[in-house]
């Protein structure tokens, strides 16, 4: 490769990435709604970005992501009605990739297939096969879970990520993570209080969604790092972009297009909503961490099961034939809330942590 670029544009960042700053490595986690790009990243050894300083404006689009990512899983479960996992994950790939090829066409950035290396193929294979079984395996689980239920299993991807990192990428895991870990799994252990039992005894529609959820979201590990990797060579548009047709490609034949055609006009406008979810998404995401600090970023991103919880009460208040509520007790929604602290102080861990040894070296030296 060439000398680093002295200066990374908005689009070079990625919501699930790792960024690494001179003295500390930063994990940044989206709670993607089904780990929409659930989760992209910087390529070893970019240096810390600078923010622009428009904090306002980087927290208007970090909230506008959560949005986005947080009503797409009831998108989704509408479009599910009519057609099957697979071809609705083939339909947004396609639209997502292509519409990323149309764009990497006319700014003349297609990525070139020889700076890969002799490992490049099968890091591309290993990152395919994630993303597919990572939205596949998600939409199964989703199609037998509430919106809510999903988005928030879907946390435990990036936990998954950063316990993966210790091994491969010796990423170090800071005492204000591990805190995070624990609020996260105390959480856990409160949202599912009513159906515990039945989670840990029996293997019923219930258990079955959270598992396959678990599931997406380890297997979305896979092609996390594999992406970290392609991404020391190309941006994340352009590494997204292959995978994304590649991914469609894989699916292509087993998927049922004309299910389409099924679909009333109102799944219609969500299906392509969904499509459309991702790229408008994950470019508001982008922008955010152009004008705000990438940890604070991740940290509102958090908030994510918790607009799904939201927006699931307003839409069944709206639309009760549509959308059911969620039937989740008060210590169920206390859980949730312990997740997204969780969730937060696994992102924002390493740099409270070093805030605290700064501010004591400040009060030593004073």
């Amino acid at each position: 490769m060439g000398a680093p670029r002295s200066k990374k544009s908005p689009e070079d960042y990625d919501p699930h990435s790792f960024i690494r700053g001179q003295t500390e490595t930063v994990p940044v986690y989206a709670t993607a709604a089904g780990l929409e790009c659930r989760l992209l990243s910087v390529g070893v050894g970019v240096h810390m970005h600078i923010s622009s300083g428009r904090w306002g404006y980087g927290l208007f689009l970090a909230l506008l992501t959560a949005l986005l990512w947080g009503i797409l899983p009831i998108k989704l479960k509408q479009v599910l009605l009519v057609m099957d996992p697979v071809t609705v994950t083939w339909f947004r790939l396609m639209v997502s990739g292509g519409c990323l090829f149309i764009y990497l066409a006319a700014t003349r950035r297609l990525p070139s297939r020889k700076v890969l290396g002799p490992r490049g193929g099968w890091l591309v294979l290993m990152a395919v096969l994630g993303l597919v079984g990572n939205y596949v395996l998600y939409l199964m689980g989703l199609n037998l879970l509430s919106p809510g239920t999903a988005q928030l299993v879907v946390q435990m991807g990036p936990i998954m990520l950063l316990i993966a990192s210790l091994f491969v990428f010796k990423e170090r895991f800071s005492l204000g993570q591990g805190i995070g870990l624990l609020v996260l799994l105390i959480g856990f252990a409160l949202f599912f209080n009513q159906r515990l039992s039945e989670l840990l005894t029996s293997l019923t529609d219930y258990t079955a969604g959270v598992l396959l959820v678990l599931l997406a979201s380890t297997v979305w590990t896979f092609y996390a790092l594999g992406q970290k990797q392609l991404l020391t060579v190309w941006n994340s548009l352009q590494v997204m972009m292959v995978i994304y047709l590649f991914c469609a490609a894989l699916l292509t034949p087993w998927v049922h297009p004309l299910e389409a055609l099924q679909l009333s006009p109102l799944q219609g406008w969500l299906l392509l909503a969904c499509c459309l979810n991702t790229l408008i998404a994950y470019g508001a995401f982008a922008e955010a961490l152009a004008h705000w600090e990438a940890s604070r970023v991740s940290a509102t991103l958090a908030i994510t099961p918790l607009v799904t919880f939201a927006a699931v009460a307003m839409a069944a208040w709206l639309w009760p034939d549509y959308v059911h509520a969620e039937t989740i007790n008060g210590l169920g929604y206390g859980g949730a809330v312990l997740v997204v602290l969780g969730s937060a102080l696994v992102a924002l861990g390493p740099s409270l942590i070093a805030g605290l040894k700064a501010r004591k070296v400040r009060m030593a030296a004073g």
